[in-house]
């Protein structure tokens, strides 16, 4: 299977697009068809999580589902500017604290937001506002100011979260984390090196996430990265000739 491979030389502040003939693995297909089975089959009923961290922390199903709406729109790979992560956006030191190993997988992260929940109610009597006015803000500042911080984010997210708990959400489901590794598995014992299977997982990985199907199009979007290319001419050995163009 041959297969035509462009990247891109600086050369006496020109930019040169270089495209080689390289041999290829027909597993690398496999690869991303394995992906849309996997993708399809391997699903996280994100319902049956909050239920049991409800049931594990005794912390309302509806509050844990207004504040994964609220914070992630039960996205798993939501990453904030502040480094917040996952369905619940824990910080990765709270996530740590809380005995969550990975951040991103959505049932550690979900049960770790409802153990510092949890905490958060204990601390405040059960108060549901300052609970919530604390995971935003803080309980520095829940007792600094001795409530609710004046902070506008602060008082229009524990609205938020209050109307979102009066309302029923159904939480959707979405990609399991298994979908890389099935994807690692499917061309584990292939010429492919780990290097370009994890980096294929990768994009798999990205394609998978907040249920997108769209394997190919990451795929097509990874491949656009200078990292990407450099990987590439590494592992594959050119044959024929090269073609340079400007």
């Amino acid at each position: 299977m041959v297969t035509q491979i462009h990247s891109a030389k600086e050369s006496a502040g020109m930019t040169t697009l270089v495209r080689k003939t390289t041999k290829s693995d027909s597993n690398f297909k496999q690869v991303l068809d394995n992906a849309k089975v996997a993708s399809a089959n391997n699903k996280v009923d994100l319902d049956a999580i909050f239920e049991k961290a409800s049931a594990t922390y005794n912390v309302p199903v509806n509050l844990l589902k207004a504040v994964a709406k609220a914070e992630s729109d039960f996205q798993p790979n939501e990453v904030s500017s502040a480094g917040a992560i996952g369905i619940m956006q824990l910080m990765p030191a709270t996530a740590k604290e809380l005995g969550v190993t990975d951040a991103y997988d959505p049932e550690q992260n979900i049960m770790g937001g409802a153990k510092y929940l949890a905490q958060k109610l204990k601390l405040y009597n059960g108060d549901v506002s300052l609970t919530l006015a604390a995971y935003n803000a803080g309980s520095g500042n829940v007792k600094k100011y001795g409530g609710i911080p004046p902070f506008k984010e602060t008082q229009n997210y524990v609205k938020k979260v209050m109307n979102y708990m009066n309302d029923y959400i159904d939480a959707p489901q979405v990609a399991s984390k298994t979908v890389t590794q099935s994807s690692k598995n499917t061309v584990a014992d292939s010429s492919l090196s780990n290097n370009i299977v994890d980096t294929t997982a990768n994009a798999i990985n990205l394609a998978s996430a907040n249920n997108a199907v769209d394997v190919e199009g990451a795929y097509e979007r990874m491949k656009m990265s200078e990292a990407y290319w450099r990987l590439m001419e590494q592992l594959f050995s050119s044959q024929e000739e090269e073609e340079s163009f400007i």
